[in-house]
This record gives C-alpha cells, structure tokens and sequence, in this order.
C-alpha cells in the first residue's frame, strides 16, 4: 500500500460516503449488521437505490431481488458490462465486506459521467440479493438467480414462517420469472472485493488479482462408540468417540498442511463438533465432525478426500470405533477467472501504477456464480489484520478507491476488446 494517491481518475470521498451511509443503517448494539430479509435490509436497499438514481442510472430490481443500475451505451446490442458485489452483512460485522465493491462499481459509473466518456457497451451496476449465508441457511441466492442456477427446491425453504420465496417477493423480485430472466446479453462481470486475508498487507501490494476461487466440499464423518461409565470401565476396554474423533481433528489438520504447502491453495477446517452423551461421567458413545475444505485445484479436494477415507479406516481399527466413510454433505468445483479478464485487470493496475499480485481466493464471492453465465473476475483490496466478518473488518478508503480506478481502466480497456473477442471466436 502506497501514499494516498491524488491523481485518481474517481472521487474517494464519494466512495467513502456511501459505505459510512450503509454503515449507518444496522441494528442497534449491533455494528454493521443488516442481513438480507431483515427489517433493516430494505432501508439499505432504499439508500442504495437513491445513490444509483443521483448517478444518473436507470434502476430496477430483477427477477432474482438484485437491485440494477443501468447505464445505457452508444452501440445497443453490444451486451453488458456488468461490476457489482453485495450490500447485506453476516451478524456483528461487515462494513466493507461486499459493500467496498458496490461502492467501488458506482464510483466507476460516475467517473465516466464526469469524463463525459460515453461506452459502446450497456454498463450495469448490481448489489447482489443475500451474497451471506442468509435465515434460509443458503447464499448467493441473487447471483445464482441470475446465473440461472438458483435450485428450484431452495424456494420452499423456511424461517419463521417466511418462505423463500416470498422472502425474494419482498425485496421486489419475482421468483416465478427467475428461471425466464436468463441473462444472454452480459458480455463481462467484474467484482471488487476486500481480501479477507492478511496476504496483501503483509506483502504490500495494492491489489490482488484474482486467478481462482477455491472450491468448497464440505464433509461429514459420524464415530460410533459404546458409551460406558467413565470411572469403571477399564482404559484399555473402552471404545470412546470421542478419543477416536479427536485424532480425526489432529489428522485433518496434518493432512491440510502437507497439501498447503504446495503452490496451490489448499485449506482444510474441522468447523462443526458434537458428542453424545455429552455426560463429564459417561464415556462418549458418538461424535459428529463437519470439515470444511478448500481447494484451488480439483485433484487436491480429490486426494484429499481419498486420504481422509485412509485416515478413518485406520483410526477405526486401532481405537474400536466405527467412523463412517466420510460423506461429502457439499461439493462446489474451484472456478477459475477469465484469463482474458485477468489480463485486463493486470493492465489495469499498472495503467493506475498500482502494485500487485495474482491470487487465489479461498472465500466464496457472487463471482464464482456470475462465471456460470459470463466471462468473470475480481479483484481483491488490502483489509486491516486481514480480519473479515467482525466488528474490527476495515479497510482504508485510498485502497478502495485505487481499485476503483483500476475497475475503470479495465472497463475502458473491455469496451473495445470484449467487441474484438467477439469476432475473433465467430
């Protein structure tokens, strides 16, 4: 991260003023949280919408409940030009978490306005409907909606008495046109995002591009003991859970590392824990883990999880128990970004003079969802502590504003080699 920079091609202070306007609407005691479905969500959407309107857009919310920006270019037809990410929140944290990306994408809208530059493409910006893990226990749902890939069955889903569907009907889409509104004219998505991770601050760079977002396969393994009473049964006679389960954590955590410490990213958490009988007296007679893995390139979720099968075939024999073969509860494939866009996206930070460095993500984002139905990329901005999801997530308002200005330059540069790509692959 460089000195505050004053020959920006976008205006921080604006970028700052929204963010500070969202960050003011979140419960009481609680900073920064207005999840989506929320009684707060609307008033953020409705701020939102005024910023996208004084922008000079024309603002409609979709089918899927993403609230559109659209500003229309010289040559209809040409497609879409599409950057955007999310403005609701996970619980006690999230002022820059997706909204840096929305406040980013605006900026870009308005600075061309400034400029009076005209583009040849329509340019939308989006906030995305419930990017976080939402009440119905699902996320991404206004990307996937638009991806067209939003399941069908997610609809039906409840919390406290509210459906789905109807959760997407108040915040003004229309669940029945989801699957019609299929979108053929985006020609390019592109998403800003804070990092989330401490890399670009500890290695200085300004931006991160993107290569990757890392798949996700969550995986579940239930150990079956036999509960006995915990000051009589002898220690060699006894089949706890628990003992059997506690090497299936250590094992996990060994196995990760070694595949870390390739050149690909890899992660691997055992995040979800129970036993039973859960009695301080009582040998424990089942234990449930959840892992959470992650893994930039596919083969590695694949070795992994054979070794895991390994791993719980050898712990079962030596400690009595029966683990069940590892099930995978959930199993998202890596995506990867555009290489066309990550060019662009290098050019771009060099056009701006911005340090930076090609990266994987290991988090998910509205992009991995969008790269279903367009050419796709992101960029990451640094964040203090690389904390994310907490009260303390901040990132500094000059970062912010230098990827917005490495948005616009990618965007220029696409106006005319999106119509180039084109022609080429006719």
């Amino acid at each position: 991260m460089n000195a505050p920079r004053t020959n920006l091609p976008v205006d921080p202070a604006r970028i700052a003023a929204l963010i500070d306007g969202l960050a003011a609407i979140t419960e009481p005691d609680r900073p920064y949280t207005r999840r989506a479905f929320s009684a707060l969500f609307p008033r953020g959407r409705a701020f939102l919408a005024d910023r996208f309107r004084e922008a000079g857009l024309e603002t409609r919310i979709d089918a899927a409940g993403n609230l559109i920006g659209r500003r229309p270019g010289l040559k209809p037809g040409s497609g879409t030009i599409m950057l955007g990410s999310h403005s609701d929140t996970v619980p006690d944290g999230g002022r820059f978490d997706g909204i840096a990306g929305v406040a980013a994408a605006l900026e870009v809208a308005r600075s061309l306005a400034d400029r009076g530059t005209a583009l040849d493409h329509d340019l939308e910006i989006v906030d995305f409907l419930a990017e976080e893990v939402s009440v119905f226990g699902v996320s991404c749902i206004g990307s996937r909606g638009m991806a067209g890939v939003l399941p069908q069955e997610w609809l039906v889903r409840q919390s406290g008495g509210l459906t789905l569907a109807e959760g997407i009907r108040q915040a003004g889409g229309d669940p029945a046109r989801i699957a019609a509104q299929a979108r053929g004219d985006i020609a390019a998505f592109l998403e800003l995002h804070i990092e989330q991770g401490p890399v670009l601050e500890e290695e200085k760079f300004d931006i991160g591009v993107v290569t990757a977002i890392a798949g996700i396969t969550r995986i579940e393994i239930v150990v079956d003991g036999r509960a006995d009473h915990a000051g009589t049964t002898p220690m060699g006679g006894r089949a706890d859970a628990l003992a059997a389960a506690a090497r299936l954590v250590t094992g996990v955590e060994a196995l990760a590392k070694s595949f870390a410490g390739g050149r690909f990213h890899f992660t691997a958490t055992v995040g979800e824990f129970s036993i039973e009988p859960n009695a301080a007296n009582v040998v424990p007679s089942r234990a449930r883990l959840l892992i959470d893995a992650r893994a930039e390139e596919r083969a590695m979720m694949d070795l992994f999880a054979n070794s895991l099968d390994q791993m719980a075939e050898q712990i079962a024999r030596e400690t009595g128990t029966t683990i069940s073969a590892p099930r995978r509860i959930s199993d998202n494939p890596p995506t990867p970004a555009d290489p066309m866009l990550v060019t662009v996206l290098d050019a771009a930070c060099s056009a701006v003079d911005a340090s930076h460095r090609r990266m994987v993500s290991g988090a998910g984002h509205d992009t991995a969802w969008m790269a279903r139905a367009t050419r796709s990329a992101m960029i990451f901005v640094p964040c203090r502590g690389g904390r994310s999801h907490a009260p303390e997530e901040f990132a500094e308002n000059d970062d912010i504003a230098l990827g917005a200005a490495v948005l616009l330059h990618a965007v220029l540069q696409l106006d005319g080699d999106l119509q180039k790509a084109i022609q080429e692959t006719a």
